[in-house]
């Protein structure tokens, strides 16, 4: 679902700086049942108890960058909006662990901080053109550690402001290599998740 009349995310920024400049929480990330029976299914769906270092681009207002902070012992959170930044900022100011970052994607990717044991990309690659996807979801893999874990998570209905669907974001980090482990999808939202090692979390504890 593109077109070459889709503007560039630079030319999103007002939009967001809209959004976050009337409401510290614009999408309901700390209010709604949605969202947090959401980060719950993504939680649940990682492979490994623990991590120790995360990377997630395009934190919005930070609460699932709090949640990511208690399974990892490093989280660096990252959006291009400097209102939701400074949101994030004040959502995890009593968090040794998280640092949050200004960077507008693909262009600002955190090369020298990788590598990554965990990615984790949520409602962002749709506001992306199917280019700058491409070389997002190029990014992910080459940062990703050996046992290192990638998540999409995306919501699925037609907005005014989306520049790809959701399935061409998806079909662009399957388009990776990665192996696929995890596929959650629901009217509202598709949850996958590509690894590195293919195998389950049966198979990583020897149970089958």
């Amino acid at each position: 679902m593109t077109s070459h009349d889709d503007p560039k995310p630079a030319d999103r920024r007002p939009y967001f700086e809209s959004l976050y400049g009337s409401d510290d929480d614009p999408y309901g990330l700390r209010t709604r049942w949605y969202e947090e029976r959401k980060r719950n299914v993504l939680l649940a769906a990682l492979p490994h108890r623990r991590y120790a270092t995360a990377y997630e681009p395009g934190c919005g207002a930070g609460e699932l960058t709090v949640a990511l902070a208690a399974r990892c012992d490093a989280v660096l959170a990252s959006d291009f909006s400097a209102r939701a930044v400074a949101s994030a900022r004040r959502r995890t100011a009593g968090l040794a662990n998280v640092r949050v970052a200004s960077h507008e994607l693909p262009d600002d990717w955190p090369h020298d901080e990788a590598p990554f044991d965990l990615i984790v990309v949520c409602e962002l690659g749709y506001f992306l053109d199917a280019p700058a996807m491409c070389t997002l979801a190029e990014h992910c893999a080459a940062s990703l550690t050996p046992d290192g874990v990638l998540v999409a998570c995306d919501w699925r209905p037609d907005f005014d402001e989306r520049a790809l669907a959701t399935d061409a974001v998806h079909g662009a980090f399957a388009s990776t290599g990665l192996a696929r482990t995890v596929r959650h999808a629901e009217d509202d939202f598709l949850l996958e998740l590509w690894c590195r090692d293919a195998r389950s979390v049966a198979q990583r504890e020897g149970i089958r």
